[in-house]
């Protein structure tokens, strides 16, 4: 059995979803491998996107950027919490060390959750780091609010240098000298889209738009005007505890019974907050997005620049999104074509060092 740690921030689901995506990558190469996975993202996260083996163990794998809504931050409490997790606690560190050890790791693997470098170093195990941002990088920007967050920056770079190999993805936020550069990394669609569509009730000749806010839920108060679209079937993931439809508007509690991704390859368009994993998917995909930059916050305008470059879409402000005011711009959305994608997708480039490393490890 080939065993790698992974190590996963829980700012969101995104990075969630890119760590599920490169492990799923990796043991459709290595079929014997299995992961041991740190984070407090919900197991049942990993249940749903990944399908190999592993073993969850619930971790406060990363502060990242505590979230109020999912447009907003709290960087007072974000900073409060750095103070107590930074520097790393050394009994923490060998203790996992010693676990890893003893579990055989023989990588460990970061998506941007910096302990797990620290704690690789520790256990003499090397290390990958996969990002498309760090926190040194995206907290650099807020000491001029805060004087407190220079020495988690200086702390931090310090870390993340200390990684083996570096692998950055697409949309990449600060381009650095890199093992590799991928293209996005999404989760891959397991259901055609005709029978997502069934399975909805929403026939192909129905257009049909998803809304989405990544992993941190937002209360939709626009949902009743939605009805007045009717020829136009919303979905909404998130927008009810349990699964409901109401004429053209489709609501489905936040974990339900659809893979996100056939979700959003079954869409004509999907409107939503601009986060990575959302971003990678609807590139993947090559439907039109509706999408809704997020505003201080420094990852932003990367990501923006690569939707307008490579992607087909509209921009929307958040408080046209809050206030539904988006559904006026709903048709131009529309009438923008399907992109065809035939790049390999960057979860198998990810996967391919990683599974060479593994291999270097057992010789």
């Amino acid at each position: 059995m080939h065993r790698i740690a992974y190590f996963i921030t829980p700012h969101g689901f995104g990075h969630a979803a890119r760590a599920s995506a490169v492990m799923d990558a990796v043991s459709k190469t290595l079929p014997s491998v299995s992961f041991d996975i740190f984070t407090t993202i919900p197991k049942w996260f990993f249940d749903d996107s990944f399908l190999g083996e592993f073993i969850y163990h619930e971790f406060p794998s990363d502060v990242g950027l505590v979230q109020k809504t999912p447009f907003s931050h709290d960087l007072e409490e974000t900073i409060e919490r750095l103070d107590r997790f930074i520097p790393f606690d050394p009994a923490l560190l060998s203790g996992i060390a010693d676990f890893l050890k003893r579990r055989a790791c023989r990588l460990v693997v970061c998506d941007i959750a910096p302990i797990g470098i620290s704690i690789a170093t520790e256990a003499r195990i090397p290390s990958v780091l996969i990002e498309n941002f760090t926190w040194d990088w995206i907290y650099e920007d807020f000491i001029y609010d805060n004087a407190r967050m220079g020495r988690h920056v200086s702390f931090l770079r310090k870390i993340y240098r200390a990684a083996e190999y570096h692998i950055q993805a697409s949309p990449v936020c600060n381009p650095q000298s890199a093992d590799m550069t991928t293209a996005p990394i999404s989760r891959q669609v397991r259901v055609p889209p005709l029978r997502v569509r069934e399975a909805l009730g929403v026939s192909l000749e129905k257009k049909m738009v998803l809304l989405t806010t990544g992993g941190v839920q937002e209360k939709y108060r626009f949902l009743k005007s939605l009805t007045s679209r009717p020829e136009i079937c919303f979905v909404v993931p998130g927008g009810s505890d349990r699964p409901e439809r109401h004429d053209n508007l489709i609501l489905l509690p936040h974990r339900s019974d659809f893979f996100h991704p056939d979700l959003v390859y079954a869409a004509d368009a999907v409107v939503g907050k601009a986060g990575y994993s959302t971003i990678a998917e609807v590139y993947q995909a090559g439907v039109p997005f509706g999408y809704v930059p997020r505003s201080n916050f420094r990852e932003t305008a990367k990501l923006v620049a690569f939707i307008e470059e490579e992607m087909k879409g509209l921009c929307i402000s958040i408080e046209d999104f809050k206030a539904g005011k988006w559904l006026r711009k709903i048709f131009q959305l529309l009438d923008l074509q399907r992109t065809q994608r035939y790049d390999r997708n960057g979860s198998h480039q990810a996967a391919d060092i990683i599974t060479d490393l593994m291999k270097q490890e057992q010789n």
